[in-house]
C-alpha cells in the first residue's frame, strides 16, 4: 500500500512587490502554521519515508519545518523542479515518478494544482486546499505507477483553521 500526503505551502508573504513568486517567503502565519500542521502528525504518530517538494521558497521552507518536526534526515528533503506551476497532469507525472522503495511519501507544492490533483485521485470534491493543509491519501498498490484517477481513498484532511487535533 502507497500513501500519497499532499501538504499546500504555508501562508506567504506579499509584501515585497519586487519579488518574483518563486522567491516569496513565508509571511508570520505562515511560520507558526507549518510547525503546529507537522505537531498534529507527528501526534498521531503520523510520518512519511520521504518529502518532495517544490523548489519555491515558500514551498521549501515549510518541507523545511516538516522535515524537522518529523526528524527526517536532510536527504529525504528532496526537490522537483516539475512540481512548481504544475498541472494535474504534471504533477500525476511527479508521482508517478517516485521511488517504489518509499511506501509514504510527502508532495509539497501549489494550488490550484494540489485541489485539482486531491480531486482527481480520490474522487472527492474539496473546493480549495487552504494554505499548509495536509491530505493524506491511501492507495492499494505497491507502485507509484498505477496511480491514476479515483484509485486513492482520502483518509485525512487537515489545515490550520479546522480546529482538529
Amino acid at each position: 500500500m502507497k500513501q500519497l500526503f499532499i501538504v499546500r505551502h504555508a501562508k506567504s508573504d506579499w509584501g515585497d512587490a519586487n519579488l518574483r513568486d518563486f522567491d516569496r517567503p513565508l509571511n508570520h502565519r505562515g511560520h507558526k502554521n507549518a510547525p503546529e500542521m507537522v505537531n498534529r502528525l507527528v501526534e498521531k504518530s503520523i510520518k512519511p519515508d520521504a518529502i518532495v517538494s517544490s523548489p519555491a521558497l515558500r514551498a521549501f521552507t515549510t518541507a523545511k519545518y516538516f522535515a524537522a518536526g518529523w526528524q527526517l534526515p536532510a536527504e529525504q528533503l528532496n526537490t522537483n523542479a516539475n512540481i512548481y506551476e504544475a498541472s494535474l497532469k504534471s504533477l500525476l507525472k511527479v508521482i508517478n515518478d517516485f521511488d517504489a522503495e518509499f511506501d509514504k511519501v510527502a508532495l509539497f507544492g501549489h494550488n490550484p494544482g494540489l485541489t485539482d490533483l486531491l480531486n482527481y485521485l480520490t474522487g472527492e470534491y474539496i473546493s480549495n486546499m487552504p494554505t499548509c493543509s495536509i491530505a493524506i491519501i491511501e492507495f492499494p498498490f505497491d507502485d507509484w505507477k498505477l496511480i491514476s484517477s479515483g484509485t486513492g481513498n482520502l483518509v485525512l484532511f487537515d489545515y490550520p483553521k479546522s480546529g482538529l487535533d
